[in-house]
Parts: C-alpha cells; sequence; structure tokens
C-alpha cells in the first residue's frame, strides 16, 4: 500500500471531483465541433469552473495556504510559502478541437521547491503523482524512467519549434503535463520546451526527478518564461548536447 501524505490526499480528492465537470463538458465538446460557432466560449467558461472547483476543494482543508493558476493568477493568503501550483486543463487545445489528451495539473511548491505534485487525465483514467524522496506513481504502480542509451531508439516531445529544431525522433502531443509524466513513466525518453509555464511543468517535473530522470534547474527563470530539458538519466547528456543552441 502507497503511504501518500495528506497534502498529496487534498490534491487527489480536488482532481477527481474536478475530472467530474470536465468529463461531462468534453462530451459537449465533442458535439459542439460540428455547430457553427464552435465550443470555444463553452471550453473557456470549462477552464474556469474547473479551476474553482479544484481551488474550493485545496481550500477547505489547507486555508492558509496561497494559490498560482493559470486562469486567475496568484492569490496570496497567510501563508505565502506554500502554493498551489493548478494549471485546471492542460493541453486546452485537444480538449477544444474534442481530441482526448488532456489534463488536470495540481503541484506543492514549500519554500521555493515542489514538493508534491499530480498529474490527471480523466479519460484514461490515468492519475499519475510523486511527492519529494517518496518516488512518482501511476495510479499504484512505481514509475521509472526508460533505460535506453542510444538517440535512435529514443521517442522525445517538443512544440512546434522543437520539432523543427531537432532532427530526433519526435512527437508533439499538446499536452506538455503529460509528456513529462510519460517521461517519468518511460513512454517518452525526453521533453524539451522554451518558453513554457510553471504551472504547465511543476507537477511533472518532480516526477521526471522522482523516476530516476533529469531535470535542469529552472529556478533561475521567470515561472511564464521557462525553458525546460528533461530526460531519462541514460541521455541527457546527449540530449543537451543536441539542443546546445535551442
Amino acid at each position: 500500500m502507497i503511504s501518500i501524505s495528506s497534502n498529496l490526499n487534498v490534491m487527489i480528492k480536488a482532481a477527481e471531483k474536478a475530472s467530474k465537470l470536465l468529463i461531462r463538458d468534453f462530451g459537449e465538446v465533442e458535439k459542439l465541433q460540428v455547430s457553427k460557432k464552435g465550443p470555444r466560449d463553452f471550453v473557456t467558461k470549462t477552464d474556469k469552473r474547473v479551476e474553482n472547483i479544484i481551488i474550493e476543494e485545496l481550500g477547505k482543508t489547507k486555508k492558509n495556504y496561497s494559490f498560482l493558476s493559470e486562469e486567475i493568477g496568484e492569490i496570496k493568503n497567510k501563508d505565502e510559502e506554500n502554493i498551489w501550483i493548478i494549471d485546471p486543463i492542460d493541453g486546452t487545445t485537444n480538449f477544444l478541437h474534442g481530441i482526448p489528451h488532456f489534463a488536470i495539473c495540481i503541484a506543492l511548491q514549500s519554500k521555493k521547491e515542489i514538493v508534491s505534485g499530480l498529474i490527471f487525465d480523466p479519460i484514461k483514467d490515468e492519475m499519475f503523482f510523486g511527492e519529494k524522496n517518496r518516488g512518482a506513481f501511476l495510479n499504484n504502480q512505481r514509475l521509472r524512467v526508460s533505460k535506453k542509451s542510444t538517440l535512435d531508439d529514443c521517442l522525445f516531445s517538443s512544440n512546434h519549434e522543437g520539432l523543427k529544431y531537432s532532427n530526433l525522433n519526435m512527437r508533439c502531443s499538446g499536452c506538455a503535463a503529460l509528456d513529462l509524466a510519460y517521461v517519468a513513466a518511460g513512454r517518452l525518453d525526453g521533453f524539451f520546451h522554451n518558453q513554457i509555464n510553471l504551472w504547465d511543468i511543476a507537477s511533472g517535473s518532480l516526477m521526471v526527478e522522482e523516476a530516476g530522470g533529469k531535470i535542469n534547474n529552472f529556478d533561475k527563470f521567470n515561472e511564464n518564461g521557462i525553458n525546460i530539458r528533461a530526460s531519462s538519466d541514460a541521455i541527457n547528456k546527449k540530449m543537451l548536447e543536441k539542443l546546445n543552441n535551442f
């Protein structure tokens, strides 16, 4: 039986509650794809409603913690050293177009260090989570990064800029959080992206490290302009050499 902290337990419950709305609205989005107006306004409202559910649930038990969220921005409470970092829908464009590849992301930053994180893919019912020095998991299975050591055998992910730059074996999934979760799970071997937001990568970066992978130090970046490099330990040096000028 996996032992988790009270903070992570609250995060899981918040994500599960918010996911019910997300799954329901995703069904509506698929219907709206063929309408003249399209689903954009509907999805914007869903994003905010999911965010509200998560903030409300987290605030019930941790009343003094502060928040940093994609839609609402910063909420500073009495405790500014413990900050919930939230992305209600990472992969919004996928969600908007009826593509079932998106996730709810919640992380806890304590004294400027990410100590807990989860990435929940509600469509596939995959709950990735991790805690500092306690490992990373998919549902109840321990995660480990890939052990491949040859770049030609590896699969990487990035955004469209990364795809244009690199001659590595690449994918562009449109959901950075799940890309990082997949690196932690060994499904992908590496992920790189420039000018990305903290709420997109906070949870996943912790999971990659806890699964035995490598993450660059992004403390020097602003929260909405991070250049991230994440990979298995086995190919980290080789990947960074390929990305030297990216």
